[in-house]
């Protein structure tokens, strides 16, 4: 979540709401952006297009917003919150990058503009070191 594009909404709310519930109601609009975004990744996932047609709250979307309400619920200092919640988006992005090396590798999605041997192997370096970065931040926050 963008921070600045939060507060952006925020003042653009403020003169119509009190400007608590302003900000409220901007959060809720990027969680509930953030909980379509993982329909999408879940489709992608498990191959499932149907996925965003169900008529029921999606589970995918709950799974989503857990992790965030969690953190509001145990941590008192908003600036840690905050800290922490980035955290633990950062210690996602090598499933991420993996997830996207294999999509981008596997000639069934791709045809023939698969990823070189060479590109894959860059990827996975990468993967490593962000992922080591994330355990040392995780490590030196606690």
């Amino acid at each position: 979540m963008n921070f600045l594009l939060l507060k952006q909404a925020n003042h653009l709310l403020a003169p119509l709401l009190r400007e608590h519930v302003a900000f409220v109601f901007a959060g809720l609009a990027f969680s509930i952006t953030s909980g379509m975004t993982a329909v999408s990744i879940f489709e992608g996932m498990f191959k499932n297009p149907e996925i965003s047609k169900a008529t029921s709250p999606c589970p995918e979307v709950a799974l989503s917003l857990l992790l965030a309400l969690a953190i509001i619920y145990f941590t008192s200092n908003p600036f840690q919150g905050l800290i922490i919640s980035q955290m633990l988006l950062s210690i996602q992005l090598p499933f991420t990058i993996f997830s996207q090396v294999y999509l981008t590798s596997s000639p069934k999605v791709m045809g023939k503009c698969i990823n070189s041997n060479l590109s894959k192997y860059t990827f996975f370096v990468m993967k490593i070191i962000i992922t080591l970065l994330n355990i040392d931040l995780f490590v030196s926050f606690f």
